[in-house]
């Protein structure tokens, strides 16, 4: 077994190893910390390069099907569970809302090509939800009485819009001008995908590891509760992706479950006390964990 098929098989063993590194001992997190943002752009530059374009603008131009995905994944999905867990801890409720209402994530391509799902459509609900988030977050947490969200829709979109369409530019650019070179290389990509991904665990992690060990039981019940909403997420997903073959439900289940984390930690931390932001990093866990036993369950349905 080559490689790069090796960490494909296992991509699941990495992210472990970078959460459980993270915890025991991280090094260089400042540094790491820095670099989030580029490794989601070089992941989603080698997510695509991996995936005609022309199959993305097919389903986006497929717009009352679309429309309904992103009415559910950024409306109706995000009020259910929050009224849900409100039931349980309005402060719960606060930080499943943040981590719901956000766009699916920037990783979420790469996730869907490493479970085997429809990459294209992967990508066209990251771009269409990424474009409506600025407008659907604020408007939710108004409209539910949220107190704390102190940010703008143009800081949400002009984030989103950098991390989003610049390598989406950048891929056409070499597309044209090294297609040889890719076609030759794109069986590697995955796997930096992964290495990648495994990189942006052990930085988020390691840099809340006091706070996570020095608080064991709490985080425990918190982390616990976040298994169970992440594995409704995946199958939530798949219901909402009925019409669609295995491999689009795939996508659509993992857009909806692996959610732009990332920026609900930023918002977490500019917005709201620090309890909501742990939440949010914890999010990690199942984020990193699920996709590696939701792939084996993939394979045998």
């Amino acid at each position: 077994m080559k490689g790069y098929q090796f960490t494909e098989r296992y991509f699941w063993v990495f992210m472990i190893a970078g959460l459980v590194m993270g915890l025991i001992h991280p090094v260089l997190i400042d540094f790491f910390m820095s670099l989030l943002q580029p490794f989601l752009i070089v992941m989603l530059l080698l997510v695509f390069l991996k995936t005609d374009l022309a199959q993305i603008l097919k389903h986006i131009k497929n717009y009352r099907y679309m429309a309904f995905i992103v009415f559910m994944f950024m409306l109706v999905v995000p009020v259910l569970l929050f009224e849900a867990t409100s039931l349980i801890s309005p402060e719960l409720a606060v930080g499943i809302l943040l981590l719901t209402a956000m766009p699916a994530g920037a990783a979420s391509p790469a996730l869907t090509d490493i479970v085997k799902g429809n990459i294209a459509l992967s990508t066209s609900i990251l771009i269409l939800t990424s474009i409506i988030a600025p407008f659907t977050v604020p408007v939710l947490f108004w409209a539910l009485h949220v107190d704390g969200l102190a940010v703008t829709p143009w800081w949400i979109f002009k984030s989103l819009a950098f991390i989003i369409f610049l390598p989406m530019v950048i891929s056409l650019i070499v597309r044209r001008f090294f297609s040889e070179f890719i076609a030759k290389t794109t069986h590697i990509f995955t796997s930096i995908n992964i290495f990648l991904l495994t990189l942006m665990v052990f930085a988020v992690i390691g840099s809340q590891r006091n706070v996570i060990l020095n608080d064991f039981i709490p985080i425990l019940w918190q982390t616990v509760f976040l298994y169970l909403i992440f594995i409704l997420l995946h199958v939530i997903g798949f219901l909402v992706g009925f019409k669609e073959d295995k491999k689009g439900k795939i996508a659509i289940s993992t857009g909806l479950t692996y959610m732009n984390n990332g920026m609900a930690i930023v918002l977490a931390a500019s917005c709201f006390k620090p309890s909501i932001l742990l939440f949010t990093i914890l999010s990690e866990l199942p984020w990193n964990t699920l996709p590696g036993p939701f792939r084996k369950i993939m394979r045998r349905i």
